[in-house]
């Protein structure tokens, strides 16, 4: 399976799949969910992408979208959409979290430039947490040649990791 860009959530069939042909034609994998609960199913914390979502849903709205992507990994941009949109919707997707808030219609262009910009992030952060796994692992106490996959050895490292 290839890797996915972005994960577009709307309950609207007609615009998934417009959305997922233009992602398409812009180079960028997507995926379309009918609702929150689906996609949330196949988000892992290492996803490399983006979650677009639409803000007014039936059951799961955009915001418990929001909230349930935070849990799993707070490094995931979370771009709301939404076709009844006010300043009180917007400033509350912020304040929880949301990467940006963008009204339908909108324009593609734009959204394809914040969408490319929010998988920048998004691969910076994941290349970040990488980066300070391995300092970690070569900042640690005790002789370099300690190591080894072994469940002992991870148990001894652990013990030092946490005296240290």
């Amino acid at each position: 399976m290839t890797a996915i860009d972005v994960m577009f959530i709307d309950d609207e069939s007609t615009l998934r799949q417009v959305m997922l042909q233009t992602l398409a034609l812009e180079d960028l994998t997507a995926r379309g969910y009918a609702d929150g609960a689906s996609a949330l199913a196949e988000l892992k914390p290492d996803f490399q992408g983006v979650v677009l979502c639409d803000y007014h849903m039936p059951g799961l709205d955009g915001l418990g979208v929001l909230n349930r992507v935070r849990a799993i990994d707070e490094s995931i941009p979370v771009i709301m959409l939404t076709g009844q949109g006010d300043i009180s919707t917007a400033v509350t997707a912020m304040q929880q979290g949301a990467y940006d808030f963008i009204e339908k219609p909108f324009n593609h262009d734009e959204l394809i430039e914040l969408l490319k910009r929010a998988i920048e992030k998004r691969q910076l952060a994941l290349e970040n947490r990488m980066l300070k796994a391995q300092l970690r692992q070569f900042v640690r106490p005790g002789p370099r040649l300690l190591g080894g996959e072994s469940a002992s050895m991870k148990r001894v490292m652990s013990m030092l990791d946490s005296l240290a």
